[in-house]
């Protein structure tokens, strides 16, 4: 028997954040937004043919990666 988690369903998980509600959430511009995702930067999102998501783990997760203890920390090196 396989340890890997099954995925939850759709009545236990968290709806997907459209781009406003990520923009909104995070105070950026949709610009901004578009170049994290072009850059690579921000936290993963999910393209359904020209609509943009973000599942909120994702986007904790990243935040939580990001997390700094001095100015002079950089990212990740926690």
């Amino acid at each position: 028997m396989r340890n890997a988690e099954a995925p939850q369903p759709p009545s236990q998980r968290t709806r997907p954040w459209t781009n406003r509600e990520y923009c909104e959430f995070m105070d950026i511009t949709p610009g901004a937004a578009a170049q994290q995702r072009y850059k690579g930067t921000g936290p993963k999102f999910i393209r359904v043919g020209s609509r943009i998501y973000y599942d909120p783990a994702d986007v904790f997760a990243y935040l939580d990666a990001n997390k700094l203890q001095r100015t002079d920390d950089r990212p990740g090196a926690a």
